[in-house]
């Protein structure tokens, strides 16, 4: 059966991710929605399965002109408390008004059912739009990957650094990491998305492992053993997190776990 399906923050790279995946199966065509269709490579803008509307994410107007004639919604914006919340809210408003039946919402890493409200605040808006949707006619997925792979790794993570090729850890080393890559992640998305009968939690996994079993692997893969740097315990690290988020709020690098 032909399905339409909207995704909204077109040009980021999990978006990226999602559509190309979407567009393996057959039968099913594509909505974008974005601030700047240009930067988008002539591959995207030429395909017959790809419709771009272009908007800010408070675009009352182009919000519901992306979500018309959409068999459900993907979210994939990423950004700050304003557009991850507000934005989030606007885009479920637009497709209550054009019935669209279910709408998947953004920000796929981290268990946010297990995070109380405060203890992580980048994720309070996801909490918030976890339960915006069951006072209106649409039904919530929230999709629930662990970390991305990529991002464990990444520079921000601050786990990894290749230079000194050193893992750094808080806690024992034996914490279980969950993590997804990006297009394993969007692989699950996608099947989500086409099947109707899916809403809810759903929750996804690409592997679990502890630091120090990450360690034993990437020992026998690359033939040496990345040094092992423990930073303090668990609690040195809540500790720490909470002074700097008193002493510099907006300053999300200064206090994130990392």
């Amino acid at each position: 059966m032909a399905q339409t399906i909207g995704v909204a923050g077109f040009t980021g790279k999990f978006a990226h991710c999602v559509v190309k995946s979407l567009l393996q199966k057959p039968g099913v065509s594509v909505r974008g929605f974005c601030r700047d269709p240009s930067k988008l490579p002539p591959s995207v803008t030429a395909s017959s399965r790809i419709h771009i509307v272009k908007g800010e994410f408070n675009d009352k107007d182009a919000l519901q002109s992306f979500v018309a004639g959409t068999d459900v919604v993907i979210c994939c914006y990423l950004g700050n408390a304003e557009l991850m919340s507000e934005g989030q809210k606007l885009l479920i408003d637009a497709c209550v008004a054009k019935n669209v039946p279910r709408y998947i919402a953004g920000d796929f890493s981290v268990d946010i059912t297990n995070i109380p409200y405060g203890a992580l605040p980048p994720k309070d808006p996801c909490k918030d739009i976890m339960k915006y949707p069951e006072s209106s006619d649409i039904q919530g997925i929230h999709i629930l990957i662990g970390v991305f792979m990529e991002t464990f790794w990444s520079d921000f993570m601050q786990i990894w650094d290749p230079k000194q090729k050193k893992l750094s850890y808080w806690g024992t080393g034996y914490e279980i990491w969950e993590s997804t890559t990006y297009g394993t992640a969007a692989d699950y998305t996608a099947a989500v998305a086409m099947d109707r009968t899916a809403i809810g939690i759903q929750q996804f996994l690409g592997d679990r492992k502890s630091l120090f079993e990450i360690a034993e692997i990437f020992a026998k893969v690359y033939d040496y053993k990345p040094v092992l740097h423990n930073l303090g315990s668990l609690e040195d690290l809540h500790q720490r997190m909470h002074q700097n988020l008193q002493i510099n709020p907006a300053d999300v690098m200064a206090w994130i776990p990392k």
